[in-house]
C-alpha cells in the first residue's frame, strides 16, 4: 500500500471534519456498517427510487444521513478505513449495488476507504459539489443515486484517481480465494 503526497485542501478538510464531528455524536468504536434487510429490485429504468420514509425504514440514521443527506463520517471512524481485504466486494449500503473491488483498495493516509476506481465507470455517478468553500466531485451511486463520497485526482497508478468514500455508505462481502492448484 503507497502513501501518497499530500493534498492540502483534502488534508485541511479532514481536519475539520476530525474535530467537527460532522454533525453526529462522537462514537467510541467505529461504527458498523447495517445490513440491507432485503434486495432492492430496480425498476425498468435501472434505477432504484424509494421515499425518505423508505430509506430511513432500512437505513441506520448514521448510514441515512451520509447516504441520503450527503453526510460525511469523522475521518478515521468508519470500519473500512483500515479494513485490508485481498478478495471481495464493496457494495452500496443503500441498495447493494457492487461498487469496487477489494483489490482496487489501498491506503491513502485519509481516514476514510479509497479505491483506484470502481468496478466499472457506469456503477458512479459524478457530479460538482461546492460545499466546504471547494470544489469538489461527488461520487454517487448509479443505482440509487446514494451519496458515498468524492473523488480526487491524486490517487496512485493505474487510474491517478482516489475514490474516498465513507465507510457506512459500503458493504463489504467477502469473495473465496480461488483454489490453489499448485497443492495438487
Amino acid at each position: 500500500m503507497s502513501l501518497l503526497r499530500p493534498n492540502i485542501p483534502c488534508l485541511f478538510l479532514s481536519f475539520i471534519l476530525l474535530f467537527a464531528g460532522c454533525n453526529q455524536s462522537p462514537a467510541s468504536a467505529p461504527a458498523a456498517p447495517v445490513s440491507p434487510p432485503a434486495p432492492l429490485t430496480p425498476g425498468p429504468d435501472g434505477k432504484v427510487r424509494l421515499s425518505d420514509e423508505e430509506w430511513r425504514a432500512r437505513l441506520s440514521p448514521e448510514q441515512f444521513h451520509i447516504l441520503r443527506e450527503a453526510g460525511t463520517e469523522r475521518a478515521c471512524s468508519g470500519a473500512y478505513w483500515r479494513k485490508d481485504e485481498s478478495q471481495g466486494i464493496y457494495h452500496c449500503a443503500a441498495c447493494g449495488y457492487a461498487l469496487f473491488d477489494a483489490t482496487s483498495k489501498f491506503d491513502s493516509g485519509t481516514g476514510w476507504p479509497s479505491f483506484t476506481g470502481p468496478i466499472s465507470p457506469d456503477r458512479i455517478l459524478n457530479r460538482v459539489d461546492t460545499s466546504f468553500g471547494m470544489v469538489r466531485t461527488e461520487n454517487l451511486c448509479a443505482r440509487c443515486e446514494s451519496h458515498l463520497g468524492h473523488s480526487f485526482e491524486d490517487g496512485p497508478p493505474p487510474t491517478g484517481t482516489r475514490y474516498c468514500m465513507n465507510s457506512l455508505a459500503l458493504r463489504f462481502e467477502p469473495t473465496a480465494a480461488a483454489p490453489d492448484n499448485a497443492t495438487k
